[in-house]
């Protein structure tokens, strides 16, 4: 199938043994019920071989909701897929399933990665100083019980070196609004029952680019709606601190971004657009870098 046939959010791709693996949210079930995830194998990011369902929500499966951003990583000979789940009667947490082939099937593999009484989603995993981060937007809807606060705080854990489980308690990276473009979202207080400014946030994704900085690209709402951000770390480590740029990488109607190195070497920046349900494509750009802003 063709590149612009393919109906995912929040698209993930690992390159690994001169292929490109895709992975992403399906839309159709994005907002209700959901049922497992899918891969779409290519070698030239135009046409693609699935989709390719790499997991199937077993019987009794503790979540049925919120099957979102499942991003692949090869650790070793395994692949772990590190995703949101979901349901009624549990908040939503970050857990990482493993397999023996890109293509699954996955299972589940490790704890709950994020606080039991946080809600948490996308989580994207940072590799330093041979220790394993998990970084991860708590979702401003937990400020309606007191457990979180409306500003979408990316932060961060350290997780143990077998992926199972979190080492460390969350630490504070920074909080979307604190970026020039970043607006509060308009439909806090008709789907949270939230007052105020609240600020969404989804998408973390980091990358230390040939210029020995350390990049975060991040996800959230602009003047023109969904929008992608860039953060640079002044001490070039997950520490930061974070200096957000003033202008989005990506400025509407599309987000939760990723970038990755293709089969020629070349940084490419993938996102989905536009953000409409049913409509939604992975889209890829080459990456600009001037004195340290990035630009498509």
């Amino acid at each position: 199938m063709k590149r612009e046939d393919i109906n995912i959010r929040d698209p993930y791709v690992l390159v690994d043994d001169g292929k490109y693996y895709l992975y992403g949210t399906r839309s159709e079930t994005c907002w209700g019920e959901a049922f497992g995830f899918d891969c779409y194998v290519s070698s030239d990011l135009e046409n693609f071989d699935g989709p390719i369902e790499i997991f199937k929500r077993p019987n009794g499966f503790f979540a049925t909701e919120n099957f979102w951003a499942p991003e692949c990583y090869r650790i070793g000979d395994k692949y772990y897929l590190v995703t949101t789940f979901g349901g009624k009667d549990i908040k939503k947490g970050i857990y990482a399933l493993e397999a023996d082939s890109p293509t699954g099937p996955f299972s589940l593999y490790s704890k709950r990665l994020t606080p039991d009484n946080w809600t948490c989603i996308d989580g994207t995993l940072h590799f330093e100083n041979e220790k394993i981060y998990l970084v991860f937007s708590h979702s401003f809807e937990d400020a309606l019980d007191g457990t979180g606060n409306t500003d979408g705080d990316f932060c961060v854990v350290e997780l143990s070196s077998d992926l199972k489980e979190a080492v460390s308690t969350p630490k504070l990276l920074f909080s979307p609004k604190e970026a020039s473009w970043a607006k509060p979202v308009p439909f806090a207080k008709a789907e949270f029952g939230l007052d105020g400014d609240c600020y969404f946030s989804d998408g973390p994704f980091f990358m230390k680019l040939d210029d020995g900085n350390l990049y975060m690209i991040f996800s959230s709402w602009s003047i023109n709606g969904y929008a992608v951000g860039v953060a640079v770390s002044e001490s070039g480590t997950i520490n930061g601190p974070w200096i957000l740029q003033d202008e989005p990488l990506y400025p509407e109607n599309g987000g939760h971004g990723m970038f990755f190195k293709d089969l020629q070497g070349d940084i490419l920046f993938t996102l989905h657009s536009p953000n409409d349900k049913y409509m939604e494509r992975p889209q890829f750009f080459k990456v600009k870098n001037k004195d340290g802003i990035l630009s498509l």
